[in-house]
């Protein structure tokens, strides 16, 4: 297990910005994204930090970014501390495995996200409305249905809050309408590729969601790829439509802070070690399941 890491205080550079998880500095032309031990439910960040968790983020990111470059090529520029430039090198220890050299991209203003199966914000939608993203369903979908093929269903990046959905049509006029036909095109294909590797893994891609951004004038997915953060993982020997499924993400975390009485606003209240430990178990899993490899 590594050293947690929360503060990157001891990086002298200028920082880009602090996310919930992600600490990212600028670097002039490109940037070091370092991943945290921190974590977030419910769009609030915990007091305490989930071992191994920023290294698992971070190294399942890289692999994904190689796996599917021939897809969409992307910002990594290496994953390699040895390599920084700026004397970057000097905190290998603590930059090794939970960091990233990227180059600087300009973000397009969409969450790309890509649903093969009937959860979260689409159930909710579908038992109101009948729709996914106002498109109609067929009648009778259970909870975790596999949908009759995946779907692109776009929102809006809120600086703060909760994303919005919103249709294709209304993408098209926040970007351009060919370069929402592209981000569809290219997400789908990502999405595509990521589930069948993942299903030869034993393990479903229920969904999943992107940023795209544009560099010298061409598209380049950026940010994190296939992460237990921004996709939902289930694994297929327990795989059960009509109810929520085992997922390798923080859903652990979330059902347990189901219990509570929380109104999920600020504070965060206090996560119990047996949480902490089995959620570090469900990353470490989700890791290992996917790349074969024991996390270094």
């Amino acid at each position: 297990m590594s050293e947690l890491l929360n503060d990157t205080s001891f990086i002298d550079l200028p920082l880009f910005v602090r996310g919930k998880v992600r600490n990212v500095y600028d670097l002039g032309d490109s940037l070091l994204i370092v991943v945290t031990d921190r974590i977030s439910a419910f769009d609030v960040v915990f007091d305490e930090l989930i071992p191994d968790k920023g290294k698992v983020l971070n190294s399942i990111a890289a692999f994904w970014f190689d796996y599917t470059k021939d897809v969409v090529p992307n910002h990594v520029i290496s994953t390699n501390p040895a390599e920084y430039p700026l004397g970057l090198d000097q905190y290998a220890d603590q930059l090794a495995g939970r960091s990233m050299w990227v180059k600087k991209v300009q973000m397009l203003p969409a969450e790309c996200i890509v649903r093969g199966y009937l959860e979260g914000s689409a159930l909710k939608e579908y038992r109101q409305h009948g729709t996914v993203s106002g498109v109609k369903m067929p009648e009778g979908l259970r909870q975790c249905d596999r949908l009759p093929k995946p779907m692109f269903t776009p929102s809006t990046k809120a600086e703060e809050g909760h994303d919005i959905n919103i249709t294709i049509a209304e993408l098209g006029k926040l970007i351009g309408s060919a370069m929402a036909t592209k981000l569809e095109e290219k997400s789908l294909a990502l999405y595509a590729k990521a589930a069948a590797y993942a299903e030869s893994r034993g393990i479903i891609l229920a969904d999943t969601k992107f940023e795209f951004g544009l560099l010298d004038g061409h598209l380049v997915v950026a940010d994190e790829i296939f992460t237990p953060d921004s996709s939902r993982f289930w694994e297929m020997a327990d795989y059960e439509p009509g109810r929520a499924q085992k997922s390798f993400d923080k859903q652990y975390l979330r059902e347990w802070l189901e219990t509570l009485d929380w109104d999920k606003n600020p504070p965060a209240p206090q996560l119990p070690e047996e949480v902490i430990s089995k959620t570090s178990a469900k990353y470490r899993e989700a890791y290992e399941r996917l790349t074969g490899q024991p996390l270094a």
